[in-house]
């Protein structure tokens, strides 16, 4: 959504409720906040602890076809108002099926600009702002730390997509609308021409992940089985691990192409060890290296929101 749908009037209205949520002690609400990207006023769903002392941030991005009102990391949500963190929930403009959207430039003004407003209206501890997300929400994670790894203590992206060349042709096979999504995001199929071309590699993170490389603690998680019950094949987390990945820990092509296909493990892979807090949908397969990992795990194009939160709750003890 490009400013508010409503007008100036609304834009008020709006801050007016927050405040008067706040004046409450709920400190939860929908704000407006302007964006350095156009200067264009954006909306969020905000929660500010109440609290003298700095706290983490945590920024949770709505799925490919949500909005900042989707409810989708209520969970994560709801931890963060119990244990004292903040948290901001920002529209960038949207559903991915428009240019504005889906990788743009704006939409990474919209993200900075939305954890600068959460650090101007409560105090935000500067190396603890933590950033989440599924499915679309789960590949704007990964543009974000491939364009802005410093702004992040750590970045978790899950069932992502990390090349929308690959997953347009993911689509057409499985027979799934979101191809035409990124047709209209990219102005036209790939091959179209050469600017079409350059719209799908710039909005793809797969082609520019690695400037993230040790730079920011990165979590990639997706179930085994999305791509076959889910809409993204688990070669796109595997290949996004590889770009931020030491040579010697990459995957393998061949054990990628096998476990897309087969979702299962090969022979050749040792499985994962035990996680508690994936409850009954346990790692299969785990890699570390530098400073990202990736988890396959038993499950589908999902988010485990008790791992998500172990993980940032882990990071941010290891900060202290």
């Amino acid at each position: 959504m490009s400013g508010s749908p409503f007008g100036w009037k609304s834009v008020v209205v709006m801050g007016v409720f927050a405040g008067a949520l706040q004046a409450e002690g709920m400190n939860f609400g929908e704000v407006s906040y302007r964006s350095k990207a156009d200067d264009s006023m954006q909306s969020a769903m905000f929660y500010a602890p109440k609290t003298g002392e700095p706290v983490p941030l945590v920024v949770a991005l709505h799925t490919w076809s949500g909005d900042f009102r989707q409810e989708h990391h209520k969970p994560i949500r709801e931890w963060c108002m119990k244990k004292g963190w903040a948290y901001i929930h920002p529209d960038f403009r949207g559903p991915a099926r428009r240019p504005e959207a889906t990788g743009s430039d704006l939409v990474v003004g919209d993200i900075v600009s939305a954890v600068e407003y959460a650090q101007k209206a409560t105090r935000i501890q500067d190396d603890a702002v933590f950033l989440v997300g599924t499915s679309g929400g789960g590949y704007h994670c990964l543009v974000m730390a491939g364009r802005h790894p410093e702004l992040f203590a750590g970045i978790s992206a899950w069932a992502s997509i990390s090349d929308l060349r690959a997953w347009y042709h993911d689509n057409l096979r499985s027979g799934r609308r979101y191809w035409s999504d990124i047709v209209k995001s990219c102005g036209g199929k790939p091959g179209d021409s050469r600017t079409v071309d350059e719209e799908y590699r710039k909005r793809s993170p797969v082609h520019y992940l690695r400037n993230a490389k040790g730079r920011v603690r990165l979590q990639i998680a997706t179930g085994i089985t999305d791509g076959h019950s889910g809409s993204v094949p688990i070669s796109h987390s595997l290949l996004a691990f590889n770009e931020v990945a030491d040579a010697k820990d990459r995957i393998g092509l061949k054990e990628i192409a096998f476990m897309t296909r087969e979702a299962r493990l090969p022979d050749v892979l040792e499985r994962a060890a035990p996680d508690p807090s994936f409850g009954d949908k346990q790692p299969i397969f785990r890699r570390s290296s530098a400073t990202a990992a990736v988890t396959i795990f038993d499950g589908g194009h999902e988010i485990i929101p008790a791992a998500a939160i172990a993980w940032m709750e882990g990071l941010h003890a290891e900060r202290k």
